[in-house]
């Protein structure tokens, strides 16, 4: 009994999560400024978002929380400060499904990095996946080439490479709580986006939105989706994650009219499936191996 409510509560802190999160392209659009100045507006309240959350937790061991993640966590946070920037910069050149849809693959590049650096196993059905899914992101590439979008699918490409490289850290110290970790990435945004340029104001209805990006649906999403994977194993969370691939791009059309091309549906169909399929069947999988264990 106690496993399955741990299980309920890990379904629901992650769904809660990805919820939290699918605003966050729509904000981003509405906000218009620079990447540059974007980097240090979000960075800024992504950062006192997160450390308040971890003194409301933590309290006096939120300091010892923080120095644990060592080395690895400074490493990984500079890597998502250097996606910030990458998510920033594709939302900019392309379209919002076209950004989604590609750092959705960022679980793959994990996989691979797994490989090279942790020595992990990759199996054939995830093998199998990276090859579909790149190949959908090369029709939705192949869509944008000589349209001015192609430098934004590149470095949503990009980006979802970085962040794949965070999970790897994660993994890697799974004995870590690493939600400190976003408190690092959001100073190193702020201070590499004024180290580059000063940032424009922000006023008026912009700075009600970038409030709610920066202290609420950044750091309120990233600590839950954080928890989660405590409760549920990584197909699910993946499979939850989708959510903001599909809806990400829903609120932009219904809030700005902004519709994806004819070949972002193509390969993002391509690449969403793939996606769905292989978190399936690796949830089939985990649910088949508990039984056995339960057995």
């Amino acid at each position: 009994m106690v496993a399955r409510d741990d299980h309920r509560m890990g379904l629901a802190l992650t769904t809660l999560g990805v919820l939290v999160l699918t605003p966050d392209t729509l904000l981003v659009r509405l906000i218009a400024i620079d990447p540059w100045s974007m980097m240090v507006w979000r960075g800024t309240l992504q950062a006192l978002g997160i450390l308040a959350i971890l003194v409301l937790i933590y309290r006096r061991e939120a300091w010892r929380r923080c120095k644990a993640i060592g080395f690895s966590g400074l490493f990984a946070g500079c890597l998502f400060a250097a996606s910030t920037f990458g998510f920033l910069y594709s939302l900019a050149h392309t379209s919002v499904a076209n950004t989604l849809v590609i750092l959705a693959t960022a679980p793959f590049f994990a996989a691979i990095f797994s490989f090279a650096f942790l020595r992990e196993r990759v199996s054939r059905r995830t093998l199998v996946a990276i090859l579909a899914v790149f190949a959908g992101i090369a029709v939705m590439v192949a869509g944008s080439w000589g349209g001015g979008a192609i430098l934004g699918d590149l470095a949503a490409m990009v980006t979802a490479a970085m962040i794949g490289g965070k999970f790897t850290i994660f993994r890697h110290r799974r004995d870590v709580n690493m939600v400190p970790v976003m408190a690092v990435a959001g100073i190193v945004s702020a201070l590499v986006g004024l180290a580059v340029a000063a940032p424009a104001p922000v006023i008026g209805e912009k700075l009600a939105y970038l409030l709610l990006m920066g202290l609420v649906v950044v750091p309120v999403s990233t600590a839950l989706v954080s928890l989660g994977p405590r409760y549920i194993g990584a197909p699910e969370v993946s499979l939850i994650m989708l959510l903001e691939t599909a809806l990400g791009p829903l609120w932009v059309w219904l809030v700005l009219g902004e519709l994806p091309p004819f070949p972002t549906f193509v390969g993002g169909s391509i690449v969403l499936g793939t996606l769905i399929i292989h978190s399936w069947l690796g949830l089939r999988g985990h649910r088949s191996a508990a039984a056995s264990c339960a057995g």
